[in-house]
């Protein structure tokens, strides 16, 4: 049995991202202890010993997850700046078009190590249990995602893709480019406005950090939500035929 992702997996990748961060976050029902609360009785001990530096340690890996959130939102605004966001948060999986500029002359998933770091940055505010679930869930299921692109693209590519593929790490990235850059013109707008949703949750993660209430986390990444949909319909609208 092949480990690669399956085409309903691929089409519905972004419901299986949502389902993956809900389930951490579920798991709040076995495990009662924040993970950041969890971290900072490890450094400081019981907070009835130090509350003030107890809170602030608690603080300090809230900020940590807004900081691992917006450089995973960076990643993708960066890369999704290089390859058009219609064809990143289409249902189908393209084959057609190799991108090897920006980020992706660094490492060939910049878009999938910016989705393993969300729930990376996002599980300072689950459980222990939660965010090692979500970290190790997400991982498997994007790596089963990039073994299905690389065979698509391998297949549709050919030499060429081969080529990129020995020279380019698909994960980690290299501390130097790998391949010679296009002279490709990155569209920021589109990088960023596409990737809104990543944003709103480092928003949401800062605005908690700032205020500790989950009621206006929630707002915010609602928000986001409710963008990324808006997106998506006038997306489907532009595509279908007059």
């Amino acid at each position: 049995m092949t480990f690669r992702a399956s085409e309903f997996e691929f089409r519905y990748r972004f419901w299986f991202i949502a389902g993956i961060i809900w389930l951490g976050f579920l798991l709040y029902n076995v495990d009662h202890t924040n993970l950041s609360v969890a971290l900072a009785r490890a450094i400081v001990g019981s907070p009835d010993r130090n509350p003030t530096a107890f809170d602030h340690w608690v603080r300090a890996f809230f900020w940590l997850g807004t900081a691992i959130v917006a450089f995973a939102a960076w990643i993708r605004s960066w890369a999704e700046s290089y390859l058009h966001s219609s064809i990143v948060h289409d249902s189908a999986l393209h084959g057609e078009q190799l991108v090897a500029d920006g980020p992706f002359r660094y490492l060939r998933n910049p878009l999938y190590l910016g989705t393993i770091l969300l729930p990376v940055g996002l599980g300072v505010l689950a459980s222990a249990t939660g965010a090692v679930i979500m970290s190790v869930g997400m991982t498997l299921f994007v790596y089963r995602l990039i073994l299905r692109e690389e065979a698509t693209l391998l297949q549709s590519q050919g030499e060429s893709y081969r080529r990129y593929f020995n020279a380019v790490p698909r994960l980690i990235p290299s501390l130097r480019p790998r391949v010679p850059a296009s002279g490709a013109k990155p569209n920021w707008v589109d990088g960023f406005t596409g990737e809104i949703f990543m944003w709103a949750g480092a928003a949401a993660m800062a605005v908690f950090a700032i205020t500790e209430r989950l009621r206006y986390f929630w707002i915010a990444l609602g928000s986001g939500f409710v963008v990324y949909f808006l997106q998506y319909f006038f997306r489907i609208r532009r595509k279908s035929p007059a």
